[in-house]
């Protein structure tokens, strides 16, 4: 099993923000036993600097709520929870 699993970010064109390009990171998973080790820092960082490099104004991921400890590392890269978000399962 991989120690590590997600994809790049995914850039979305937008309408606010003046049509800004904005990255969406998603399925970002590092395995327990490697977690604390700088991985997912690091996963995150190349995201992020991925998304610069292309023009994006923002980078923006979800969590589910009930992952407590995945909010807490988010916010420690400077990640903000600033709206609240909805699904519709299809």
């Amino acid at each position: 099993m991989s120690k590590i699993r997600g994809q790049g970010p995914t850039f979305i064109p937008g309408l606010a923000r003046r049509g800004a390009l904005r990255a969406q990171l998603e399925g970002v998973r590092v395995r327990q036993d490697y977690r604390s080790g700088g991985l997912g820092s690091a996963m995150v960082a190349w995201a992020i600097d991925e998304s610069r490099q292309r023009g994006c104004a923002m980078v923006q991921l979800t969590t589910d709520k009930v992952r407590a400890d995945a909010l807490r590392f988010y916010e420690r890269l400077g990640f903000v929870a600033s709206h609240e978000g909805l699904k519709l399962v299809l």
